[in-house]
């Protein structure tokens, strides 16, 4: 019997699987695939012939990640019923393309309002004011399992907005309990530094920045005054599904080019020495380490890190 991975809890295992059944059991794959005689393949291979201009077939076997000889027993039941035509491709004599014929077409036009239809009562079961939210869950699953390239993702930095700072104290207090082990004091001193930048900030002289990617939060970064010559880097956060993005060094950026333009003459900040990704975001931007110092805090033995950039 076959393990899963050692770095997959076998409790989120169970709870895919449970979903897997629960999903399929719930829009019908089970059983006759939309009341007809087609399995749930051959609808989808429809689909794409009728979705799409003609293409050859290993372009679905890829595509769809098919068996070449399954999809091939498929393509010839369509091609003896009448659905299905071949035509040399233009670029290339040797391959032929496929598409589908106007009874193909017309075979699959009730299968694609069927399923409209079956989509249609699937969502007419649930509350209107719910539906964004379930809409929203189906759309996290799919970017999470199917992640989009670097290059493809939307990736925005914007000013705070009401809840920012909520979220920002809520991100630091997971995060850091999950992957440092750090108690609920480390939380509570950020919310206390939340506080004072929603109490007393000065548009003159502070800013902040959210970085949304897809549209959702992923992290975040405050750049406070701390005299007329001083600037304090503040807060700097991604969410782990955010790295890999250069965003952090993005975030730091923003706060060296702000305090540049407004007269400031040294950026400093406060950080952990085993917080070796900020750490090195920081070495690359110029700052240099001034004071190290161990200390006991947040249910953890660390070591207290003054970094500074002079501008």
């Amino acid at each position: 019997m076959s393990r899963p991975s050692p770095r997959v809890a076998r409790s989120h295992v169970k709870a895919v699987r449970a979903f897997n059944r629960f999903y399929t059991q719930r829009i019908g794959i089970l059983k006759r695939y939309l009341d007809s005689d087609f399995t749930l393949t051959e609808v989808r291979v429809l689909y794409e012939l009728a979705h799409r201009p003609p293409l050859a077939a290993r372009d679905l076997v890829r595509d769809l990640e098919l068996d070449a000889g399954y999809l091939s027993r498929i393509l010839r039941r369509f091609e003896h019923a009448g659905w299905l035509a071949r035509e040399t491709a233009p670029h290339d004599a040797r391959q032929s393309l496929l598409r589908l014929t106007e009874a193909g077409y017309a075979t699959f036009a009730p299968l694609q309002q069927k399923s409209r239809d079956e989509a249609a009562a699937l969502l007419a079961a649930v509350p209107p004011a719910a539906r964004p939210r379930l809409i929203a869950a189906m759309d996290t699953v799919q970017r999470l399992l199917e992640p989009a390239s670097a290059a493809e993702r939307r990736v925005v930095l914007r000013d705070p907005r009401p809840g920012d700072l909520g979220w920002v104290v809520q991100m630091h207090g997971e995060l850091y309990a999950r992957e440092y082990g750090f108690d609920a004091q480390f939380e509570a001193l950020v919310a206390d530094v939340a506080a004072k930048y929603l109490r007393d900030f000065d548009p003159a002289w502070e800013r902040g920045w959210i970085a949304e990617v897809d549209g959702e939060r992923a992290g975040s970064v405050f750049l406070v005054r701390k005299s007329a010559t001083v600037a304090k880097l503040r807060l700097l956060i991604l969410r782990p599904e955010a790295r890999g993005l250069g965003l952090g060094g993005r975030l730091t950026d923003e706060c060296t080019a702000f305090a540049r333009a407004k007269g400031y003459r040294r950026i400093v900040l406060w950080t952990q020495s085993i917080l070796t990704a900020a750490r090195s975001i920081y070495a690359s931007r110029g700052f240099v380490l001034k004071e190290s110092e161990p200390y006991t805090a947040f249910g953890r033995e660390l070591v207290a890190e003054t970094w500074e950039l002079r501008l």
